[in-house]
């Protein structure tokens, strides 16, 4: 099939396969650091739900800079350290909110990095592969015309062709659709175990600083 097609069919088929490699490529990457995202995220959380001080909280987040939460924990701790510092407790609540959400949007968006390449695979794939299909179908009849033989022969290679372009065009697009979807999903459950840790930072941290104020003195 390769020796006999034209260049425009070799390009689709080409084009084709480099997509479906790169989309493979985006799946198990995103599927590798999705998976560690979510085990650091947990190991974080015992540590901070030991309730130990939120200075040694903060000192262990490099141990743990693959865990989104973490990051969120920098951000809240950044701020909550700034207003305690000037006033000796939390004086602001919503600019600590907004530090969270803050780190919240920073980690969705490294997380969804290279996801829209999925999205953009999945969708136009097939139609490169409806092209191709109509381009071998547009020879087999033109085969057809200049032979006057409406034989296998004459026609089968446009048609094999035509129905290669259509198969890579799927094999590309279901894999990139289907993975984008469900690491959609993923995407959604680590976004809100980042906002429920938003709150619980929220609920924690002037009780903590309380405490570490009464223990100083």
């Amino acid at each position: 099939m390769v020796r006999t097609s034209d260049p425009i069919p070799l390009a689709v088929m080409a084009l084709l396969a480099l997509a479906s490699l790169f989309s493979w490529t985006i799946i198990f990457w995103k599927w590798a650091g999705f998976h560690r995202a979510t085990r650091a995220n947990a190991h974080f959380r015992r540590v901070f739900r030991k309730g130990g001080r939120m200075e040694s909280i903060a000192a262990s987040t490099q141990q743990y800079a693959g865990a989104p939460i973490a990051v969120v924990f920098d951000f809240g701790y950044g701020e909550a350290s700034r207003q305690v510092q000037a006033h000796g407790r939390i004086t602001n609540p919503i600019a600590l909110e907004r530090s969270l959400q803050l780190g919240v949007s920073e980690e969705l968006a490294k997380l969804e990095r290279n996801m829209n390449w999925l999205a953009t695979i999945a969708t136009v794939s097939p139609f490169i592969g409806l092209f191709g299909t109509v381009w071998g179908i547009i020879e087999a009849f033109q085969a057809l015309g200049l032979t006057g033989s409406t034989s296998m022969r004459t026609v089968a290679p446009g048609i094999a062709n035509a129905l290669f372009s259509t198969a890579l065009g799927l094999a590309a697009a279901i894999p990139a659709a289907v993975f984008y979807n469900h690491f959609g999903h993923v995407l959604k459950e680590l976004g809100a175990r980042m906002d429920d840790f938003s709150l619980e930072f929220l609920n924690l941290t002037e009780q903590a600083y309380d405490i570490e104020r009464t223990l100083d003195r």
